[in-house]
Order: C-alpha cells, then structure tokens, then sequence
C-alpha cells in the first residue's frame, strides 16, 4: 500500500508539472481579488471578406431577421447565434453588421465584445463610445444609461454583444430597460456558446449554427494554405487533412497557417498522420477557446465531459447509458439529497448540450425524447489532450493480437470496439488493477471470445462493466469479486440462462441491464439483496415466467421494466402484486399478465395512483380473464396524473374509455396495441397534453368520427 501510494504521488507530481508549463503556455494569470477573468481575445466589428467561406445562406437568414418588421411587435427583439468555441459565430454577426442593407437600415450601429465577467458599467460605457465615437468621461452606472437613452431615443439602432457567457437575468435589467427608449425596429444581436445564455435573455430567434460543409472548409483552406492559388501537388493530402477539421471553420484556419509555409511533402504527411491536439501550433489556436468554455463548466461537470472520451470519435452514446455510467462514477451527487441523481443526469446532460459539447442528437421514431449524441471531433482531441491517458478507447478490427502501449496501466475508463471477427485481446486480462469502467462494444452476432472469469479477477476495481451483445454464455460465480461494482449491462447475451445467486452480492449495485436475455428462465432469488439497485432493465426476457419473493425489498427501484405475474402458482417464491405498493420511487414501470390475477380487486394492491413519480407505464393484459373482467381491470388501475406516457397492450375490452383517461392533463404518448375487441376510440382529443398516438392491431374499430376529437355535435 506504502508502495502504491508512493507511485501516486510521483504521478501527481508530473500532473502538477504539466498544469504549470500548460498555464505558461496559454498565457493564463493568477485570479486577483476573487476575480474569475482570464486573458480573451477581443472582437471587433471589422472583417476580411476573403477568409469567409459558406455562410451566405446563414448570412442572409441573419439579415432578413435584422430587417423584417411585424406591426405586432411589442417588445425589442433579441436575436441569438448559438455554437460552440470556433465554428464562426462573431464571423457570420460580423457579415451581418456591414451588409449594406444592414447599414442603411440602421441610424445607429453598436458593436460591444462582451466576454467575462460581465461588467454592466464597463458595456454600457463601450457603448457610449461606440455611439459618440469618443471616450467616456462618466463614472457612475446611471450617468451612462441616462446617456444612452438620450443617444438612442426614438432612433433605429442595432446593438451586437459578442461572446456573451452570463445567465444571471438580473444583470440584464438595467441594460434591457434603457434600450427600450429607442426605436421597436431596432435589434439586439448576441453571439454566446450557451444555449442557456440565449434563454435567460429573452432571445426571440435562435441561430443555432452548424459545421461549415466540407467543400467550403476546402475553399478556406486554399485561400489561406495557398494564398488563393491551387497547388496540385498537395491537394490531395490537404483534402485528407481537412477532413480532421470536421467543419471546424478555426481549426481550418490553424491548420492552413501552420501549413502556408511548410513546402515539402514529407512535412505535410506528419500533419495528416499526427492527432490535431499533438499539433502545437494548432492546440494553441484551436484548443484555447475550448478552454475558456470548459473553465465555464463546474467541477462536477467537467468530470461527466471529460469522462466522454472514453468513446471513440463519431460513436452514438446512449442518453440514459451516459448518465447511468456517470451515476456508476459518483459523478451525480445533487446538494439536495431529496434530488433522484438520474433527474441530476438529465441536468448535467442538457448542460452540455446547450453549452454546444455534444451535437447530432438523434431520436426514437414516435417519441421526443433524446436517444444519443456525438461529440465532435476536435471537442473529442480537446479532451482528450485534457484527460491524457485517463480515458482510452481499443479498436479491435482483425484476429491479429494487439500490443496495449505502457500507459494503459494508468487508464481509468476504456472502451474496446470490437469488429468483424476479431477477438478481444488477451493483453487485457494482465494488465492495470485500477480501472474503473470497462464498456466492451461488438456487432451484433460476433464472438470475441471474452473469458469473463479472467475479467473478473483482474478487474475487481471496476465500477461500470458493459458487455452488451458480446456472446456471453455464463455468468460465473466469481462475479461477487466486483465489490465495488454500480454498472453491469449483459444486455443481448441471448445464450445466458441464468443469473449466478453470487451476483446479489454485489450491494452497490445500481444498475442491472440484461434487455434481450431472452433465455433466462428466472432472476436469482437473492435479488431483494441489491438494496441499492435503482434500475431493473428486463424487456425482452420472454422465458422469465415470475418475480421472485425477495424483489419486494427493492424499493429504491426507479426504473421496473417488467413485472411478470405467472400464470402458475409458484408459493412463497413468487413475488405477490400488492408489494409494489411500497415502491414508491418508480419513474418507469411495466407490467406483464395482468390477466393472470386471481381476483379483480388485486390490481387495487398495485396502487399507480400514488406514485406520483411515475412518468412512464406498459400494462400487458395477457391472462385468463374475460374482456369483461379486462375492462374493469383498467377502471381500476387508475394512474397519478402526472403520467406522461400509457402503453395498453392486449387489451380484450369493447370499449377504452376507463373513468380516469381525462384526468391524465400531463399525458404526452399513448400507444393502443392489439386491442383486437375494442370498437370505439375515446375522445382523446380532450387530452390536451397528448402529443404522440400509436395504434396498431385494433382490427374491430370500424369508424373514427367527431366523438374521437372530443367534439360534440
């Protein structure tokens, strides 16, 4: 242990020697009397419209919000343009500001780099200046916001605020009261990498601006790799290198400064061959406005961005997976401890989303919620070069064994992307005691020979353990060794049959995925031990035919994918209806055979209508009862109102229209599915909540007429 700690603190010693040459390198300053300023560059309104490419679209979109007028318009309008550090957002407001049209609209034009921190008296008197074109004599705030008014009174003037990161409201009053005096066609126009920022201001229009198309990066790069003129020889490789920017329009430019006088191949090939944050020149210029918006982050959030580069570039990440394996992490700990730390995710993730670190959301089809993201590329080299080797993604694509290099016994959080037919490396079981997330990623019906035993043994730091679709066939009892374990997704294993009674051993336990395990037979009947398991994800698992007895202690479950009620009668093993009651916390539940209750009045026992925590319920009505006893079921299952999504399926009643429907104001989805007897479809367009319908299978519906609008005639 004394060894080991000794090993730490030398490595503490080489991070802390990294950080000082990095501060000299970036130029930062110590922080005087509380002061969070750190040295920015600052914007100003003139351009050169040579080194502007593929942005006229966005241009004249700008433009024309600038100009259009709305006789109904009442209050000043703010125009926003959201984007992360370096994709053009003060170049596009700047072609904006001296269009010519823009220019003969305006009576006054005002342009103000804003930064941090956000000084009131320090805007207000640049834009005095600006106005009068002279400097400031004034001291006191008011002085000067009496001083505008006079200026702007009644006049159209457009006002820029560049690189604006403040969201405190309040500090926008003084400011938004004084410009009330001009005239209403006048504009405020802000450039801010926070969506949030956007919000609190009050903006009216968002622009929210994209990559720079590849065809465009390429003719910037020409203009200023090759001053304008075309060199055969290196176009190639510079295609190939531009390709790295990804659209970035500032790490374009860094790379054609750094190249403008390199004029051997050889110097190009180390470029296209070297990761852009191995690149000095452009680390300097790229990463340093990444920076600031990664000093804007607080600590705990740094953690969850930084903890991203575990996947590898352009990698889809799961929404819920991220923040499960954050909470996995400790990373989601709330001051309010009344807070869950799944709604602290939710926080955390819409963060950095606004703040333009993730980009290509994507959804489900039929639903608004996000699925997954992407992390850009040069964000991916940005933290990367800030995690080092805490964070490292193995991609694995032949049979051939591959060497892991040295600081691999440093990492914390791996990933290993395994393709086609290759084998996950054996190296791996030998090597770094310490890590604390391992996410195995394969193709969906590859064997990559994983010996989980070994893993297990070697591992037994782990935290967060993934091995999604990786043809696991057993779990083996050694699993208890992973004491510290919060994480374990065995998700599309199809050949695991059964669960080892050692794994409920593991108390921290937080998470359990085993989503399409379709030939598991039963959950291990010590399961009531994970007294800290919060999500049961088990759709899927068709051959699980009962709860098991223990399963009522888990109340601290947020998400019951599946409850099953046999159809058999399995005694004191089986887990009985009424102890859900008791789970109080539930977000997302689902329930399967419900028609296998011995007794109508049993559902009462399940008590939906008290957990008012509930957003999310499937009710599966397969079972013995009659389409009579079906319909009183659904009387009585009555949800709280603050559901938010109704899944009905196998429903055999004549008619849905349970004495509860209306009272659900908060309802977003429902989906009706295979309710072969039902004849008529309640008025649900009465639910004024309801954004989504899905109805599949209701073969007994012959008409859908006003009633179904909640129209009375």
């Amino acid at each position: 242990m004394r060894y080991d700690i000794g090993i730490r603190i030398k490595d503490l010693d080489k991070k802390l020697d990294i950080i000082a040459v990095e501060r000299e390198r970036f130029h930062f300053r110590p922080i005087i009397e509380g002061s969070k300023e750190v040295e920015r560059q600052i914007a100003t309104s003139a351009i050169d419209l040579t080194e502007v490419r593929g942005r006229e679209k966005d241009k004249n979109s700008l433009v024309d919000l600038l100009l259009s007028q709305s006789s109904q318009q009442q209050v000043l309008p703010i125009i926003s343009i959201v984007g992360m550090g370096g994709i053009g957002k003060t170049t596009l407001a700047r072609l904006a500001f001296n269009d010519d049209k823009v220019n003969t609209h305006f009576d006054k034009k005002i342009w103000v780099c804003v930064s941090e921190p956000f000084d009131e008296l320090k805007i207000a008197k640049a834009i005095i200046e600006s106005l009068t074109s002279s400097p400031s004599q004034l001291v006191g705030l008011e002085t000067v916001m009496q001083n505008i008014s006079q200026q702007i009174e009644g006049k159209k003037f457009l006002l820029v605020l560049d690189d604006v990161w403040t969201e405190n409201f309040e500090k926008w009053e003084n400011l938004k009261r004084t410009l009330k005096c001009g005239s209403l066609e006048s504009r405020i126009l802000v450039t801010t990498r926070k969506e949030s920022v956007a919000n609190a201001i009050g903006t009216t229009n968002t622009i929210l601006l994209g990559i720079l198309p590849e065809e465009e990066c390429w003719s910037l790069f020409c203009q200023l790799a090759f001053l304008g003129k075309p060199n055969e020889e290196f176009e190639e490789i510079g295609k190939k290198i531009i390709k790295k920017c990804k659209g970035l329009p500032l790490a374009v430019k860094a790379l054609s400064s750094l190249l403008r006088f390199k004029r051997e191949f050889e110097e190009w090939e180390n470029v296209l061959e070297s990761e852009i944050w191995e690149l000095e020149e452009v680390e300097q210029e790229v990463f340093q406005p990444l920076l600031l918006s990664y000093y804007d982050l607080p600590p705990t959030l740094k953690k969850c961005f930084a903890y991203c580069v575990m996947f590898p570039k352009d990698y889809e990440i799961e929404k819920e997976q991220l923040i499960k394996l954050w909470m996995a992490q400790g990373y989601l700990k709330s001051k309010n401890s009344k807070k869950d730390m799944e709604l602290v995710g939710e926080e955390y993730f819409k963060s950095l989303a606004m703040r333009s670190f993730f980009q290509d959301f994507e959804k489900r089809e039929h639903e608004f919620d996000i699925l997954s993201c992407k992390v850009h590329d040069i964000v991916h080299d940005f933290a990367q070069f800030l995690t080092q080797n805490e964070c490292y993604t193995i991609e694995v694509g032949s049979r051939e064994e591959i060497e892991l290099e040295s600081s691999y016994d440093k990492v914390r959080h791996s990933m290993i992307k395994i393709q086609g037919g290759a084998s996950f490396p054996s190296s791996i079981y030998t090597r770094n005691t310490f890590l604390r997330s391992l996410v195995v990623d394969c193709n969906y019906g590859t064997d990559p020979k994983i010996v989980l035993s070994k893993l297990v043994d070697q591992f037994t730091c782990l935290r967060s353990l993934s091995l999604n679709k990786c043809s696991i066939e057993e779990v083996p009892v050694e699993i208890k060794k992973l004491i510290h374990l919060r994480y374990l997704d065995l998700s599309w294993n199809r050949n695991i049959k059964e669960l080892p009674e050692t794994l409920c051993g593991l108390y921290n336990l937080q998470t359990l995925d085993i989503i399409g395990c379709e030939n598991i037979r039963k959950l291990p009947q010590g399961i009531g031990n994970l007294i800290n398991l919060r999500h049961l994800l088990n759709r899927g698992t068709d051959s699980i035919s009962y709860m098991p007895k223990s399963l009522e202690r888990l109340t601290s479950l947020r998400t019951l994918e599946i409850f099953v009620i046999s159809e058999g009668n399995y005694g004191s093993e089986e887990c009985c209806v009424e102890c859900l009651k008791n789970f109080k916390h539930l977000r997302k539940f689902g329930i399967k055979g419900l028609g296998n209750l011995r007794d109508v009045d049993e559902v009462k026992g399940i008590e939906l209508n008290n957990k008012k925590n509930l957003r999310f319920s499937r009710v599966n009505f397969t079972g013995r009862m009659n389409d009579e006893q079906n319909q009183q079921l659904l009387d009585e299952l009555q949800p709280h109102p603050n559901l938010e999504t109704l899944a009905l399926v196998n429903y055999s009643g004549k008619t849905i229209f349970p004495n509860w429907m209306m009272s659900l104001t908060k309802l977003r989805r429902l989906y009706l599915r295979d309710c072969v007897n039902c004849e008529h479809l309640p008025p649900l367009g009465k639910l004024s909540s309801l954004e989504i319908l899905l109805i599949t299978r209701m073969k007994s519906v012959k008409r859908v007429g006003n009633e179904f609008l909640g129209i009375e005639i």
